[in-house]
């Protein structure tokens, strides 16, 4: 025993390695933990500007979808506005049409008057005269003229201007016995009434 030696515990080794670059990958590692946080600095400043950009394209999309709507909505306006004036303008077009239309029958009135006279008075059995009325009677009735001389009907104060009422043969009352004077109509529009003799019965 007293030959044994003393041999005193091993503490174990410790050390820092504080050498600034990376043995196995030659950074410095100073500049290594700066580039990092500056990554991620720069990581969240992205990410802001990227919100930002997508915030600032929302609300210029949502700008863009307003002034579409208020863009439809005066195009539907104007579309309406212009419909009713078109049929305006044909409902005006229409309506001047049938007043001229109506003055020149009722200016040829008079004519008619005297190619009726003629007519009873058996001038327009033949020759050029009755040609002429002929076809001013086609040219009338196709403009939708039509003449009101028929007896035995009942009496219409719309369309006959009654100037007698006497008893009449085979006539009932309050029926026409005979057109004084023929009136004319176009359409609903009476241009002159007929004048005529109103029966009272026999």
């Amino acid at each position: 025993m007293a030959n044994e030696e003393f041999t005193p515990e091993e503490e174990p080794v410790s050390f820092t390695d504080k050498r600034k670059i990376d043995p196995e990958s030659g950074e410095v590692r100073g500049e290594a933990g700066a580039s990092e946080e500056a990554a991620q600095g720069s990581e969240g400043d992205a990410l802001s500007q990227a919100e930002e950009i997508l915030d600032a394209a929302g609300a210029a999309q949502d700008a863009d979808t307003a002034a579409a709507d208020e863009f439809k909505a005066d195009l539907l306006r104007l579309q309406a506005e212009f419909t009713n004036y078109r049929r305006r303008v044909e409902r005006d077009k229409e309506a001047a049409r049938e007043t001229g239309v109506n003055a020149t029958v009722a200016s040829l009135i008079p004519v008619l008057d005297d190619v009726d006279a003629a007519r009873a008075a058996g001038d327009l059995v033949d020759g050029p005269f009755a040609s002429i009325a002929t076809k001013l009677d086609a040219a009338l009735a196709a403009l939708g003229v039509e003449r009101i001389d028929e007896a035995g009907v009942e009496f219409d104060p719309t369309v006959h201007e009654a100037l007698l009422r006497q008893p009449w043969p085979g006539v009932e009352a309050e029926h026409v016995g005979q057109v004084l004077r023929t009136g004319f109509k176009r359409g609903d529009r009476v241009l002159r009434a007929a004048q005529v003799l109103v029966s009272t019965g026999e």
